[in-house]
């Protein structure tokens, strides 16, 4: 079985169409979100676009679906997420959600293990095994601290999102691979996903960003023009991106 994993698509629906139809032209056989899917410009179309994956699709939740379940829900949204600009583009994302978005979404799962050919069994997570949020790493942190994110995992390979940095990494017999981020990416311009089968294949797919950038601006999105301008037109560097996340790990350890 071919395995496409996908994560953090953040409501950007033309990253994400650009992906599927490369997904769709390699013949995969089921596609894997790691989260995040719909805190973006396009909520909407994004989660609608994910659900006509039908049965080839499964789907773990992220820190961003579980806010926008709450948020939906009732949840005051100063509970959820700290800074009123992040509050404001929840309270937005939220508006634009009907029940069937909200109920897809509380429907996600903590983890999924799916069986690929050549590398066996395979733990899809978001942000670690332990929790959609609090754990952060990059491919440089050391070996232990990564390890103690990923307690009684027994499957070989564990693939992850979170961070929007795409890597391939040991520690210890574990191999963690962070698929990237399709839609809010850090690193050159373009969609970040992997391919799993017979190995593990790092991709990144290229799009029309001038049209994308269009798009999103024209949404009601808070900070659109912001959104596409950082995320798809000159996302943050990897040295960037590395640096400050590598920081904020080693606080939390």
């Amino acid at each position: 079985m071919i395995v496409a994993v996908v994560s953090d698509v953040h409501g950007n629906l033309p990253a994400l169409e650009a992906v599927l139809d490369t997904i769709d032209r390699l013949g995969v056989d089921l596609v894997v979100s790691n989260g995040d899917v719909a805190a973006g410009p396009m909520p909407r179309e994004t989660i609608e676009r994910l659900v006509r994956l039908g049965d080839r699709a499964r789907f773990v939740r992220g820190n961003a679906d579980r806010a926008l379940v709450a948020g939906f829900d009732g949840v005051p949204v100063e509970s959820l997420v700290e800074g009123e600009e992040t509050r404001a583009r929840l309270r937005w994302t939220v508006a634009q959600l009907d029940r069937r978005h909200r109920d897809f979404m509380a429907g996600f799962a903590d983890r999924v293990v799916v069986d690929v050919e050549g590398l066996g069994l395979v733990l899809c997570c978001h942000a670690s095994a332990r929790n959609d949020d609090l754990d952060v790493f990059t491919a440089r942190s050391p070996d232990q601290r990564v390890l103690g994110f990923f307690p009684g995992v027994t499957e070989g390979v564990v693939t992850c999102g979170h961070t929007h940095m795409q890597f391939d990494r040991g520690a210890g017999d574990l191999r963690v691979v962070n698929v990237g981020s399709v839609g809010m990416p850090y690193g050159e311009p373009g969609a970040y996903w992997a391919l799993l089968g017979p190995d593990v294949t790092l991709c990144r797919t290229a799009y029309d960003l001038q049209r994308a950038a269009e798009l999103i601006r024209a949404t009601g999105y808070p900070d659109a023009g912001q959104f596409a301008e950082r995320n798809v037109l000159r996302p943050p560097t990897a040295a960037e991106a590395l640096d400050l996340f590598e920081r904020h790990s080693e606080r939390r350890s």
